[in-house]
């Protein structure tokens, strides 16, 4: 590893952590049958060359946490590969939390529920569509915060 890749204490830099849990994925994703990153990117509601800049470890962009869980259920990965995996990505990203429940309880008591809905084929269209499903958990948000 050249030196320009490691900290000041030594340890790789973060750039390299996060070619190494990227690698990880990329291990296991070879080991799923073909089509699997065009079905995260579905279910994410993405491009497909979003999904191939965040599972390949020449590109230094990393895997925002929010898009675990989709990855973990499309990929079927087992517990050991979990369990890596989010060791790994708890190495490069030490002060952020991997959400690893479904649903997924943050400290202010609030939930994260995942919809899969259909792609459309046309991408300003789902984005809005997106928008609106999340306007309207925020809406129901507000009626349960005036109820209580």
């Amino acid at each position: 590893m050249a030196d320009d890749q490691r900290n000041s204490r030594g340890a790789p830099a973060r750039e390299e952590r996060v070619a190494a849990y990227k690698r990880l994925l990329q291990e296991y994703l070879d080991r799923r049958p073909s089509g699997m990153r065009l079905q995260i990117a579905r279910a994410m509601g993405k491009h497909r060359s979003f999904v191939s800049q965040i599972t390949n470890p020449s590109y230094s962009i990393p895997i925002p946490a929010r898009h675990l869980e989709t990855i973990f259920r499309i990929c079927h990965f087992s517990p050991v590969e979990r369990k890596t995996f989010l060791a790994a990505y708890g190495e490069a990203h030490p002060n952020q939390s991997a959400e690893k429940g479904t649903p997924a309880r943050k400290a202010s008591g609030a939930r994260k529920l995942e919809i899969e809905l259909p792609s459309s084929g046309d991408a300003r269209f789902d984005e809005a569509v997106d928008e609106i499903v999340r306007q309207f958990a925020k809406q129901i948000a507000k009626l349960g915060q005036k109820r209580g």
